[in-house]
């Protein structure tokens, strides 16, 4: 929530504008606006749920970052395809189950959006 505060406060500095005509502000404003919301909705409801311990497995944090380091990686040097086949086979290993076929799909959805990123938006992916 500090953070959503700090960074709406400095968003009131740009012109925000309206919805018709946005100015540099309204983006983050709108955006630190809503972080700020779901903040309080969980600080209002950790008062109404029971406490739960959260255990920290650091082998699964240590398999995201390097699933997330090494797509980085991979889609400077080869291509993002490759990456993100990558990036979700490596990320299930921190799951309590592991299927291929899954991982398969997966793979296919977030290959099938990078594509429609590229050739319907424009952007600059190194798919290839």
């Amino acid at each position: 929530m500090a953070i959503a505060l700090a960074f709406g406060l400095t968003a009131l500095r740009y012109p925000i504008g309206d919805l018709g005509r946005a100015g540099a502000g309204l983006f983050p404003a709108m955006v630190s606006g809503l972080l700020l919301l779901i903040g309080v909705a969980t600080v209002v409801r950790s008062f109404f749920v029971e406490p739960v311990k959260l255990d920290l497995h650091f082998k699964n944090i240590a398999l995201i970052l390097t699933s997330l380091c090494g797509f980085a990686l991979i889609s400077m040097y080869l291509n993002m395809i490759a990456g993100i086949v990558f990036m979700v086979f490596c990320s299930a290993f921190a799951g309590s189950s592991n299927s291929w076929v899954r991982n398969l799909k997966i793979s296919a959805g977030l290959i099938a959006m990078a594509l429609a990123l590229q050739k319907l938006l424009g952007l600059n992916l190194p798919l290839f």
